[in-house]
């Protein structure tokens, strides 16, 4: 394999890394209040429920 072959392929390489690393050090959690939670939970709780009965 030619040595332009391997540059471009340690480029792409290293440039996939770098935008996951950038990725994860940008993420940040959603602040979500105590209501919002308790609606999720619930809509949870209902969507297993319903899961189970369709099974």
């Amino acid at each position: 394999m030619p040595w332009y072959a391997w540059l471009i392929l340690v480029l792409a390489l290293g440039s996939i890394l770098g935008s996951l690393l950038l990725l994860r050090d940008t993420a940040k959690k959603l602040p979500l209040s105590e209501e919002q939670l308790k609606r999720i939970r619930e809509r949870n709780a209902e969507q297993e429920a319903k899961d189970a009965r369709e099974r």
